[in-house]
């Protein structure tokens, strides 16, 4: 049998005991699922060695069990930040205008809304843009220019649609 197929195997056969086992320490399904998938990531690069050792499965729990607790820290040192940040300060509501702008920017390349945000939305120049972005001035311009009109398509069409609605 293949080194492949035996981590198959391993995988099959251990996760779902081991998944259990995390929620019982973190009391989340996802955040078990999450810590030992990583484990299991790991322990799928380092296949050839872990699969020797006595308790492979036991390694990858320490593992997941390691960052369960490094995620645990993680998190109350965010909390104890917000605690000392102190309340948090009112949002105001979106306007129609703004929350149409919004669900048309995701309808776009990421590459697009990049440097929309950063240009219109962090008035950061062309040349900062492109220093952020790590891409030349040309590129900036170039997906700007595709950007906008992109935006303005998809702006106009769903003013389209309200007025057909």
């Amino acid at each position: 049998m293949a080194a492949a197929d035996d981590f198959e195997g391993f995988f099959a056969a251990a996760y779902p005991r081991l998944v259990r086992q995390l929620f019982a320490v973190v009391g989340e399904v996802g955040e078990a699922e999450d810590v030992v998938q990583e484990a299991f990531a790991r322990a799928a690069l380092r296949w050839q060695r872990i699969c020797a050792y006595d308790d492979p499965e036991g390694w990858v729990r320490r593992v997941a069990l390691n960052r369960a607790r490094s995620n645990l820290r993680r998190s109350r040192r965010a909390l104890a930040a917000l605690a000392r940040v102190g309340p948090l300060a009112e949002v105001p509501a979106l306007s129609p205008d703004a929350m149409a702008v919004a669900v048309a920017m995701r309808r776009l390349p990421l590459r697009h809304r990049e440097v929309l945000v950063l240009r219109y939305v962090v008035q950061l120049s062309v040349e900062e843009t492109a220093r952020q972005l790590g891409i030349p001035t040309g590129t900036v311009k170039s997906r700007l220019a595709r950007g906008r009109a992109a935006l303005a398509r998809q702006l106009g069409e769903e003013q389209q649609e309200l007025r057909h609605a």
